[in-house]
């Protein structure tokens, strides 16, 4: 049930927003911004301050097509305080096999961090969801272009680092089954209007794609 609404979040729109730094105090406005924006999958990165009251806040504000998750997952010691918190999708840099085993045991959804095709297949044995390409500045489109062709069309490669709206256009056409916004979208102090526009922005330019 979780993976199907996972997929049906990214058929809607493939962009996830990563809000690394946001405060318990404030993710409300800001996840009803980019829920109201056309977002459906959204991360709080566990180096954030409270990212579990923050994770707790976005699923309880955030009706129940939002996926919503924890980044920067380190340890499989994390997974069981995230689905406690509420989350649904565990987000990693790396591509350790014992979190990702543990965040299915749990029944979550796993995005490792993968930079090599070889860990991407590692972490497909290991029971990964979707393959985060990371970090993309590195990769490029040329990366994702090669990896698209050994990797079944179903496995979702999501690009994530220094993406913006104007960048999307060469990964997709490489064959990225959409992306993970950072800074470009929001960084620390960003008010909820500001991340409203922002993330218009990347919704509008991600539509022109699929057209």
């Amino acid at each position: 049930m979780l993976n199907s609404t996972f997929q049906i979040a990214m058929q809607q729109c493939g962009l996830i927003a990563i809000l690394r730094g946001v405060r318990p105090d404030e993710v409300g406005g800001i996840g009803l911004a980019l829920y109201e924006a056309g977002f459906r999958i959204i991360e709080v990165p566990l180096n954030s301050p409270e990212p579990l009251q923050s994770i707790e806040a976005l699923r309880n504000k955030l009706p129940p097509d939002c996926v919503v998750g924890a980044g920067t997952v380190l340890s499989a010691e994390h997974v069981a305080q995230v689905k406690a918190a509420g989350g649904e999708l565990i987000v990693m840099p790396h591509s350790d096999g014992a979190v990702i085993r543990a965040a299915k045991a749990a029944g979550l959804l796993c995005a490792p961090g993968v930079a090599t095709v070889t860990e991407a297949f590692a972490a497909l044995a290991a029971g990964a969801d979707v393959l985060k390409m990371f970090p993309a500045e590195q990769l490029g489109p040329q990366v994702v272009k090669a990896w698209r062709a050994v990797i079944a069309r179903n496995i979702a490669l999501v690009p994530v680092g220094g993406i913006t709206p104007e960048g999307m256009a060469v990964f997709s056409a490489a064959g990225a089954s959409g992306f993970g916004l950072g800074s470009a979208l929001y960084a620390p102090g960003t008010p909820a209007q500001e991340v409203a526009r922002r993330a218009a922005a990347f919704v509008s330019a991600w539509q022109a794609l699929q057209s």
